[in-house]
């Protein structure tokens, strides 16, 4: 090769490095879809980023972003179904090819990490499908005890388990992993982590962009009374008895509170049995806790109550229920 060609394709390579340094590409070939953009939700360097991505005739589509440290990416479809999640970070380039008729079944290739989870998945994928969480729960916490120096054990912890009714043993699973596989990019979005932040200024939502069951994306304003958010996931074993209490709340004729129900999950399967009996509005976020507003809740369980006042104010946000209705009663004022 001539000493010139040799030094212009050294340039041309060590440009390519610079520009991928900065960001993640990842490119789609998606089959059986109906041509609708694909939404692509993570929490990259400039906060949540939630963006439509466009797909030509053939399925194909590009999308590129940018976060200094491995991000969790969902990619989502026009009905907000998850067609699939990767791990991302600068310099990455990953290729998806899959149908998307079959969720979660779409193949990744551009790293060892995404591969390798993709492989767990396909190891365990009656585990994933069984409404019973128990077995893939079990699954997950064998293996973060058989890889402690492995980041797909915090990934599986962050995306794909299941059980943090104990915060203890969650954190404890946690710190059980090597301290450079644990980055914080990943564990801020752990649920139940004993390593959130604990203080952060208090939110104020105004609206709340959510799917309305049975019908579209609707805006839901948030100061024209005490509202009380309650965040759930299905299995939820005592929804009944969270019923009963929210249909109280909402019937109370002392105060009045607007209640807003919100399935906090891409899984809607059984969403439409479980609510059948209820008669307050029900709502979806298929981003879970990093939907857009949802994301300063600092939701880490489930489930989550919220409370905010006629302003937009949130004046409590936790996991307890009783809590909650205590604050919205204070908030609404003295009984008559």
């Amino acid at each position: 090769m001539k000493p010139l060609l040799q030094f212009i394709l050294l340039v041309l390579a060590v440009a390519l490095a610079s520009c991928s340094s900065n960001s993640f590409k990842i490119d789609g070939n998606i089959s059986n879809h109906d041509g609708a953009p694909v939404r692509v939700i993570f929490q990259g360097d400039s906060g949540v980023v939630d963006e439509q991505v466009n797909l030509d005739k053939k399925g194909h589509f590009s999308f590129k972003g940018a976060s200094a440290q491995p991000v969790i990416v969902c990619l989502l479809d026009r009905s907000n179904k998850l067609l699939t999640m990767v791990v991302a970070t600068n310099g990455d380039h990953l290729k998806l090819k899959g149908d998307a008729a079959t969720a979660m079944s779409v193949k990744v290739k551009g790293n060892r990490l995404n591969e390798d989870w993709q492989l767990f998945r396909n190891e365990h994928a009656a585990f994933y499908t069984d409404p019973n969480p128990s077995r893939l729960n079990a699954a997950i916490e064998k293996y973060v005890r058989e890889h402690p120096e492995d980041m797909l054990s915090t990934v599986l912890l962050v995306a794909d388990y299941g059980d943090y009714s104990n915060r203890d043993k969650v954190g404890k699973m946690l710190n059980s992993i090597d301290i450079k596989m644990r980055p914080q990019s990943l564990t801020q979005a752990l649920p139940a982590s004993i390593t959130r932040r604990t203080k952060q200024p208090v939110p104020r939502l105004t609206t709340l962009t959510l799917i309305k069951h049975g019908g579209k994306f609707e805006e839901i304003k948030l100061t024209d009374r005490i509202t009380l958010l309650s965040l759930w996931a299905n299995p939820q074993p005592d929804r009944k008895s969270f019923a009963t209490k929210l249909r109280d709340i909402q019937e109370s004729p002392e105060h009045k509170v607007s209640i807003i129900d919100i399935l906090a999950e891409s899984d809607t399967l059984r969403w439409h049995q479980t609510i059948a009996d209820e008669n307050w509005p029900h709502y979806w976020a298929p981003g879970g806790p990093l939907e857009q507003g949802i994301q300063l809740l600092g939701v880490n369980t489930m489930p989550w109550f919220a409370v905010t006042d006629s302003t937009g104010l949130v004046i409590y946000s936790g996991p307890s229920l009783e809590d909650a209705a205590k604050k919205a009663d204070e908030a609404t004022g003295p009984k008559p």
